[in-house]
This record gives structure tokens, C-alpha cells and sequence, in this order.
């Protein structure tokens, strides 16, 4: 801990001086991140760190398995990050960002051992449907390959979770929202993005265009059924 403590007297005397415009800017203007981006808590992970982000470019919810409940009226954290991030700050675009060797993935893949942490076990509930989907589709997957699986599938859930919220699907229908799926290989130092069209994960890299899960596309469905009255 001490060594910590030491990092932000480094911050005090060394970072913010020689970020004092920045620092200036926004405490004048405010922020505009130009994506959310909802992690893993684990330590290992630094989502600025990995966007190379300053501070203001990113707003950033983590939580154990990078999860997205469904909408619900009861309150959450991650329900009212995102409803700020999209309705106060105005992102567009939302990453959800799993990673591998994940302490949650593992768990989902063999819960024994979450006895003495209920409530861990219950908030994994929320990643089910990529342990079932891994379970019966892929059934002959064990150890590290069962847990990557249900990693990359685990972030299909969770975005599939995230367009149940209503500003989200919203901002979808209108065409303004992109929502992409990453995978960190923290063995490889590598990221994968999902790519919506193939149903695959892909490199990120610089000489191709950006994977993304769900690509800005109004919806025109209320349209033709105007026309068809």
C-alpha cells in the first residue's frame, strides 16, 4: 500500500503539472468520453491503459465478468452508468470488454467453491447463457479452452443484455449507437474485436477497418409499416 501512496504523490508533484491544461479544460467544460467501456475488474485489466486513453476519453464501468444485467426497474450500478453515459454524456459507442484467464469465466465454468461468496455466485447468474451455450454446443471443450469459450461467448450475452435498456435501444433505432465486443489476450497483449456480420472474433489491427458487434444502421421497420396502412 505504501507504494501506492507513493504513485499519488508522484501524481501530486510530477502527472497533473504537466497536464494542467487538460486538467484545466475539463474541470472548465466538462467531459465528452468518446466511448463507454464496461470491464472486468480484474487488476490485471486497465482500460485506459489499453485505449492508451487520457483522461476525459473514456468512461469506464467494471465489474466482476465485465456483466450487463438486463434492464430491470430496480436500481444498479451498471444500469445507471449507462443510462448517464448515453442520455447526460452522449456516448455512441459502447465496448464491452472481456479479457482472458478471467477469475469470473472460470467460475461460470465450474461454480464449486462460490459456497462462501453468494452473492458472487448470484451476479454470475447473469453470464448463464454463455456457460449453457459453451456446455451443449461446444461440449467437448475442457480446462482453458472451456474458460476462453465462455470468455468470447460471455460477451455476446452481455451485449445482447445491453440492447434490452432503453436508451440504448433507442439510440440503436435511431442509428447513433455502436456497440462492439473485445476480447484482451493478456497472455498476447493482443485484442479481438467482435465482428457482428461474420459471428466471429477477430486482431484489432491497424491496416483493417474496426470489427464492431453492431454497426450505427437506422431502423426502418415503423417506416414500412406507415407505408403499409
Amino acid at each position: 500500500m505504501n507504494e501506492l501512496i507513493g504513485r499519488v504523490f508522484h501524481f501530486e508533484k510530477s502527472i497533473f503539472p504537466a497536464h494542467g491544461e487538460l486538467f484545466g479544460k475539463l474541470t472548465t467544460h466538462g467531459q465528452t468520453p468518446k466511448a463507454l467501456m464496461i470491464s472486468c475488474a480484474d487488476s490485471r485489466v486497465v482500460p485506459e491503459q489499453i485505449m492508451q486513453a487520457e483522461p476525459g476519453d473514456l468512461f469506464v464501468c467494471r465489474n466482476a465478468g465485465n456483466m450487463v444485467p438486463p434492464y430491470a426497474t430496480l436500481n444498479g450500478g451498471v444500469t445507471s452508468t449507462v443510462e448517464y453515459a448515453v442520455v447526460a454524456l452522449g456516448v455512441r459507442d459502447v465496448i464491452v470488454c472481456g479479457h482472458s484467464d478471467c477469475g469470473a469465466m472460470k467460475a461460470l465454468s465450474d461454480p464449486s467453491g462460490l459456497e462462501m461468496m453468494p452473492n458472487v455466485a448470484a451476479w454470475l447468474r447473469h453470464g448463464a447463457a454463455a456457460e449453457h451455450i459453451v456446455s451443449t454446443c461446444h461440449e467437448h471443450l475442457e480446462g482453458k479452452d472451456r474458460v476462453r469459450a465462455i470468455s468470447l461467448e460471455n460477451i455476446i450475452a452481455q451485449i445482447g443484455h445491453l440492447r434490452t435498456h432503453p436508451t440504448v435501444a433507442a439510440a440503436i433505432a435511431r442509428g447513433e449507437m455502436t456497440l462492439h465486443g473485445w476480447f484482451v489476450d493478456i497472455h498476447a497483449g493482443q485484442v479481438l474485436g467482435l465482428d457482428g456480420d461474420a459471428g466471429e472474433f477477430v486482431p484489432l489491427r491497424e491496416d483493417r477497418d474496426l470489427p464492431v458487434a453492431l454497426a450505427p444502421r437506422p431502423r426502418v421497420a415503423t417506416e414500412y409499416a406507415e407505408a403499409a396502412q
